[in-house]
């Protein structure tokens, strides 16, 4: 084989728990030319990773002539589908690609050439390695791991020190967003309630998000208020290996359930994250120096978008329970 093709997640997350998967395949193809197609704003991640030799943008939403005719000009020999839906099957199969490959899920499995049964109640990057093992490349360990070249770290310190930061406090970042709805966000005062306590012990609080998390951050700044503290911004200002350089100089992530959370695990930062209405058990970040805060509801976790009751797997975590964790991480 030549030439493999890997269409990626959709998600940062689910693209960073893909990458053991990836890694797996690398060991076996050594000789093979691995190309990653990812949408434009995940790309970038795979800058950052080594087992990829190339990475092609290609938009989730393309019609199908197009994509098949952008996937057809790669001349690949396989694809191999990260991607569960029919969509992805459609465009491989358009674009003549000999051996498709990935789950049967979404009655997609006549478009492949090796269509494996989806498993279920697996952590999602085992979910992942299932798939590659089941075409025939050994498991390695679990756990995403990216090292942060010295470029993006240089440019991560600048845009700390352009926003505040001193170059000598110690730094917890602070994730409030969360791309999968309102339902996902801890409250913005709570977020708050740890940032004061941070600065409090001497640690520079810095937020991280992308543009769409702008609101949930403007929400956490006006909460926190002032008083003489400090509460730095990246939210929008960074792109995925600039964030990469910022969460690897990070003592700690507090965090939602998010990609900015899995991007800090696999960089090597200590991870907080608060989990409300999805399963940690199937998103947690991985490594043993992560801690996961719930509260008691009854009701998670629940997978919903938005909380159709009083939010109360989100509001039942108190701002000291993570204030703790965070404490012990930094």
């Amino acid at each position: 084989m030549k030439r493999l093709l890997i269409l990626v997640p959709n998600w940062l997350g689910d693209a960073i728990l893909a990458l053991p998967a990836i890694a797996d395949i690398r060991r076996e193809l050594r000789e093979t030319e691995i190309l990653a197609a990812a949408r434009p704003a995940i790309a970038p991640l795979f800058a950052l990773v080594s087992d990829v030799d190339r990475t092609m943008t290609l938009d989730a939403t393309a019609a199908l002539r197009s994509a098949a005719k952008q996937l057809a000009a790669e001349r690949c020999d396989a694809v191999l589908l990260l991607r569960n839906s029919m969509r992805t099957a459609l465009w491989a199969a358009a674009a003549g690609i000999r051996e498709r490959w990935g789950y049967a899920a979404y009655f997609r499995g006549p478009l492949l050439t090796r269509a494996v049964v989806a498993p279920s109640g697996l952590h999602q990057a085992e979910y992942y390695q299932q798939l590659v093992h089941a075409l025939g490349f050994p498991n390695g360990p679990m756990q995403p791991r990216i090292t942060v070249p010295p470029r993006p770290r240089e440019t991560a310190a600048v845009a700390l020190r352009e926003a505040g930061w001193d170059g000598n406090a110690p730094l917890v970042a602070l994730a409030p967003g969360a791309a999968y709805g309102g339902a996902k966000r801890w409250p913005a005062e709570r977020f708050a309630d740890v940032a004061r306590s941070l600065a409090g012990d001497g640690v520079q609080p810095v937020m991280i998000g992308t543009a769409a998390d702008r609101s949930a951050a403007a929400d956490v700044e006006r909460a926190f208020g002032g008083g003489g503290r400090c509460l730095l911004s990246l939210v929008g200002r960074t792109d995925v290996p600039t964030l990469a350089g910022v969460l690897a100089i990070c003592r700690a992530l507090v965090t939602n359930d998010s990609g900015a959370m899995h991007l800090g695990a696999a960089v090597g930062t200590s991870v907080v994250a608060v989990f409300g209405p999805t399963d940690e058990r199937a998103t947690r970040p991985l490594g043993d120096a992560h801690q996961i805060v719930t509260g008691p509801a009854w009701c998670r976790p629940c997978m919903r978008r938005e909380c159709p009751l009083d939010h109360g797997c989100m509001r039942g975590v108190e701002s000291e329970a993570v204030t703790a964790a965070a404490r012990r991480s930094v």
